[in-house]
């Protein structure tokens, strides 16, 4: 009994012994050194906050290999505790000392060390290295802490496509492209949090992050950088040659929907988006607006024209030079007739808004109308962006023959330019509309890879036969061979179906057009029978110059052959069709 009881006195006085020691360490961090822990915590844990723990984005090159687009940097901040600092040290001293090791603002630094706070910041985003030498300094109230940002590593490459994180509220999260649209899948489950004691006690934070990506993913793209860097390339020369407001290009796999390249320019550098002048910026025209793409929409005419089975490339007409329905009159391009008996084939080679003309007629304005619906313009694509714009169309609803007719070559219907391009690969792909996209699958940190799957080509609606589709490449390839200028920019040995387009810029003070502000637009693919890439390229009001051909076709041929050399596409036929050598 004796035995006992001694025990328990003996394991009593070890319990009182360890509850002061506890409570004595806890009037000291509490107390005696609180706002030293107070600064720690801060700097710490604010600075660690989950909205920085997102998954990566990947580009891929053409062997698989990923490229970091975006990604989480990890790094030191400097912070001072001026309560601390200012009782401890000789500030001048302090400032010198550290100033050798980083440079810093002196004004700055007398600042910041003037006020009543338990924690301000000097420096952020420093090396291992140099964290170390800071430390190894041990001035009271002067310390580094682990801090995590979102990187770029690209900068302003697919800075559109790719996006970028801002504040909303009061959290940061993905605001545009890819970062906003796949927000859920990069940011990391708020719910797995956890309170750290030390940032409950002493910086009052409601949460800090758990040390657990389990939950997270990275997103692997179908960007190629080098495709994306020539397209970049060939963009900023346009816009540096002719001024234009802007350009914009995208570069995609006509059979599946892959997008290898989109690009606007200007462009931004997503790691510093306030430098930008205007958040306008950011967002991505390409996917987001509107425009009347002007004569590439007759590729799509005549599409529907051979559908029907009411015109062939050999179907002729009288060409007035103009046409006059319900009092509006409008003209080819150079206000001239070219003749009679024209075929309509030459007219897709010298874009005649009357050749286009007479197949509303020939067709009526309800069916024209009801196969140009099919393409899919008003609807969602599914590309993967946020904020897509619906093309307006209403133009093709009314069935009135001038609004066809207007429609034909480009003219009242205004589309984005993915929902144009979409369209355009139905025409290269044998007839039926993929779904553009920018990701292929998603990475889990637990390993597992997810396959973003999209409809097959038997899966997919059918807007042309496949006879159709080969007969408006046959047409669009000799368009390429024949016209551009005259002929002179054709590739020998392979095939490449093309048209530009050219269109009036529409007022915003009033109805009507700018007599001297042009859209130009130009896509191609090829090969042109079993094509592997359809491009698309345009640019708005550039200046000094009128058609398409002057401005984007010298980019468009410097783009195919980039990409038939880069990705090895073998030839599709030994000379050009028809033509004496």
């Amino acid at each position: 009994m004796r035995s006992r009881d001694f025990r328990l006195r003996v394991i009593s006085l070890a319990v009182f012994a360890a509850a002061l020691v506890l409570g004595t360490k806890l009037y000291f961090v509490q107390i005696v050194s609180g706002e030293e822990f107070a600064s720690r915590a801060e700097g710490q844990y604010i600075a660690s906050a989950n909205y920085f723990d997102r998954g990566s984005i990947y580009f891929t090159t053409r062997d698989g290999t990923l490229v970091p687009a975006a990604s989480i940097g990890t790094g030191f901040v400097l912070h001072i505790n001026p309560r601390i600092l200012r009782v401890s040290s000789d500030l001048s001293i302090v400032y010198e000392q550290v100033n050798a090791i980083t440079p810093i603002g002196r004004e700055d630094f007398f600042n910041k060390a003037a006020t009543d706070s338990a924690y301000r910041e000097l420096s952020k985003r420093l090396p291992v290295e140099t964290a170390e030498k800071i430390r190894l300094l041990k001035i009271p109230g002067v310390a580094v802490a682990k801090e995590r940002w979102r990187v770029y590593p690209g900068e302003n490459m697919a800075a559109h496509t790719v996006g970028l994180i801002g504040f909303q509220g009061d959290e940061l999260a993905g605001r545009y492209g890819l970062e906003r649209f796949y927000e859920s899948t990069l940011v990391r489950d708020s719910d797995e949090a956890f309170v750290n004691f030390f940032a409950e006690i002493f910086a009052n934070l409601k949460r800090a992050v758990k040390d657990d990506e389990s939950l997270e993913g990275d997103i692997i793209t179908t960007i190629e950088p080098s495709v994306q860097a020539f397209l970049e390339s060939e963009l900023n020369k346009v816009e540096h040659k002719y001024s234009s407001e802007f350009s914009g290009g995208i570069i995609i796999d006509p059979n599946n929907g892959e997008i290898v390249a989109m690009a606007l320019v200007p462009a931004f550098d997503p790691n510093f988006p306030q430098k930008a002048e205007s958040s306008d910026i950011f967002s991505n025209k390409l996917v987001e607006d509107r425009y009347e793409m002007g004569s590439i929409i007759k590729a799509f005419s005549f599409a529907v024209g051979l559908d029907s089975g009411k015109i062939t490339a050999k179907t002729t007409y009288n060409d007035p030079g103009c046409i006059t329905l319900n009092t509006k009159t409008f003209c080819n391009y150079d206000g001239k007739s070219h003749g009679s008996n024209v075929s309509l084939q030459t007219a897709l080679n010298k874009s005649l808004n009357t050749g286009a003309t007479l197949i509303t007629q020939k067709m009526g304005a309800k069916d024209f109308n009801d196969r140009m619906l099919k393409f899919g313009f008003e609807d969602p694509t599914g590309i993967d962006q946020p904020n897509e714009g619906k093309s307006l169309v209403a133009n093709l609803k009314n069935g009135r023959e001038l609004e066809a007719a207007q429609a034909s070559f480009g003219q009242g219907i205004a589309m984005t330019p993915i929902a144009t391009v979409r369209a355009l690969s139905a025409l290269a792909n044998g007839g039926t509309l993929i779904t553009p996209h920018l990701v292929k699958s998603i990475k889990y940190k637990l390993g597992l890879t997810k396959n973003i799957s999209y409809p097959k080509e038997e899966e997919r609606e059918r807007v042309l036969s496949k006879e159709t589709s080969t007969e408006i490449s046959r047409m669009l390839t000799e368009v390429v061979d024949r016209s551009f200028r005259e002929g002179t920019v054709r590739l020998e040995h392979y095939s490449v179906a093309a048209k530009t387009g050219t269109a009036q810029i529409a007022r915003q003070d009033r109805a009507g057009y700018y007599d001297d502000r042009y859209l130009h637009s130009f896509f191609g693919y090829f090969p042109s029978y079993e094509p592997r890439f359809l491009i698309f390229l345009y640019t708005y009001y550039p200046k000094n110059v009128q058609f398409a051909s002057e401005t984007l076709m010298d980019s468009f041929m410097n783009l195919t052959k980039f990409v038939i050399n880069y990705y090895n596409i073998p030839p599709d036929r030994e000379s050009v069709p028809g033509l004496v050598h």
